[in-house]
């Protein structure tokens, strides 16, 4: 009860209190704010996604803004020689308004992406969305199948299928690029694993059938028993180095993170940024309600 009712005062707090929460996972307003955080992180040997925060636009000219961002913060990105690539949420750029709109802006970014020789991540998010997006997944790749990826949820009961049905675009000398996550947002239990074991089994699963096909896995999780997991099928598998990665959010487990690093893995963090902050932070807690405890510890520990 607790954290819902922080959940419903959180929108009403003032930024700078809500800051002390936030500041630890987003890395500020700015793309100076990024470059400063993924230039550390590279020098501890770790690639970063970076992704402009602002989903779920409800106007089409927001999109164009987005857009323009985006091309802005690649080349930003490109310049400073940063060791990363590119994130991008579709309801950013009209995907629930106008689909088409949708793809000609993304098309457009990952062309900029792909003349660097670099790479553009479509993230997943709700339900809502999904056939949408692997629907412009597919077009995207089609014209660009070594510079595009997309994000899966395991907790998705549709995910392992959803993958299969991919199977028409992998190729053993390009080989379909996922990032694997758990999944954040609130779904009806007929479409989403709900108890903790069950998101962990399928996860693995899902993973290991990547595997399996030769596919590259971005291994996003913070969960120590799915690392654990994660190592044991690449070991299984005999996976080259050079055929997955580890994949976090900045600013969570970072012991977790440094020993996955340490063992030589290749780990990318997803660095957000943007003067969407707010919404991002109270979304979050909105879908994930036990991040509350995190907010009560933020108030008192750094407040």
């Amino acid at each position: 009860m607790i954290n819902h009712l922080i959940t419903k005062m959180l929108p009403l707090m003032p930024k700078k209190l809500v800051w002390i929460f936030s500041r630890k996972y987003i890395a500020g307003e700015t793309i100076d704010d990024a470059i400063r955080i993924c230039r550390a992180l590279n020098g501890q040997k770790i690639k970063i996604t970076i992704d402009l925060l602002g989903e779920f636009i409800t106007k089409l000219e927001e999109a164009t803004v987005n857009k323009n961002a985006y091309l802005d913060i690649i080349d930003r990105v490109e310049k400073e020689k940063i060791d990363g690539n590119y994130s991008l949420k579709p309801t950013s750029f009209g995907l629930l308004i106008d689909p088409e709109v949708c793809y000609r802006n993304i098309r457009e970014i990952v062309a900029k992406a792909a003349a660097y020789g670099n790479f553009v991540r479509v993230d997943m998010e709700d339900s809502q969305c999904t056939d949408l997006e692997i629907d412009l997944f597919r077009r995207l790749h089609n014209e660009f199948p070594t510079n595009v990826g997309l994000v899966l949820q395991a907790y998705m009961r549709r995910t392992l299928k959803d993958i299969s049905d991919m199977n028409d675009l992998h190729r053993s000398d390009n080989p379909l690029n996922f990032r694997l996550c758990k999944g954040i947002y609130v779904e009806p239990e007929a479409i989403a694993y709900k108890k903790y074991d069950e998101v962990n089994q399928h996860y693995l699963e899902d993973l290991e059938y990547i595997f399996k096909q030769g596919m590259y896995p971005g291994i996003a999780t913070h969960d120590k028993f799915l690392v654990e997991g994660s190592y044991r099928l690449i070991e299984k598998y005999k996976v080259a180095g050079n055929m997955y990665e580890f994949q976090m959010l900045y600013g969570v487990t970072p012991d977790l993170r440094k020993s996955i690093v340490d063992k030589g893995h290749t780990m990318r963090v997803y660095v957000p940024f943007g003067k969407e902050w707010f919404g991002y932070s109270t979304r979050r807690l909105k879908e994930n309600p036990k991040m509350a405890a995190h907010i009560i510890k933020a108030l008192f520990v750094r407040g």
